[in-house]
Formats: structure tokens, sequence, C-alpha cells
């Protein structure tokens, strides 16, 4: 389920903003395009643009970290 944006929020997002808006690094953000992960980019006339809806689509795709809250990390104190 996506959640609401703000209304001046674009379909079309930059390489930067599509990165930030799955909550990762644009290097990061790289990677996944690469690995097929998140989607590659519309061509807009010389822009690239990420569509933000193929974005949700590709992040509810990833798996889901398991995470065993029964074993204490070094952070928690």
């Amino acid at each position: 389920m996506s959640r609401p944006l703000p209304f001046d929020c674009p379909r079309g997002l930059n390489r930067l903003e599509a990165a930030r808006y799955i909550g990762v690094s644009p290097t990061t953000f790289d990677k996944l395009v690469t690995d097929g992960r998140m989607p590659r980019p519309k061509e807009i006339g010389a822009r690239r643009v990420y569509d933000r809806a193929l974005l949700d689509s590709a992040f509810d795709a990833l798996g889901e970290f398991d995470v065993d809250f029964t074993v204490a990390n070094e952070w928690d104190g």
C-alpha cells in the first residue's frame, strides 16, 4: 500500500529523487537498477526519469529482512 504524497510530488523523479524516495543512497540505487531490483528510467527528451509508480511496485517486490529480536546486538544497551 502506498503512502500519500504531497500534491506537488511529481510522478517522474530524477536519479537523486528516486534514490531518496526509496530511502537509499544514489550509489545503492544505481546498483539496484543495474541488478534489476529497481526499474530502469524512462527517457523524456534528454532527461532520464524514474516512474514513481514503478518504483513503488519494485519496492513492494523486494524481499523482507528476517530479524531475530531474541538475539542481542552490539547497539542495544
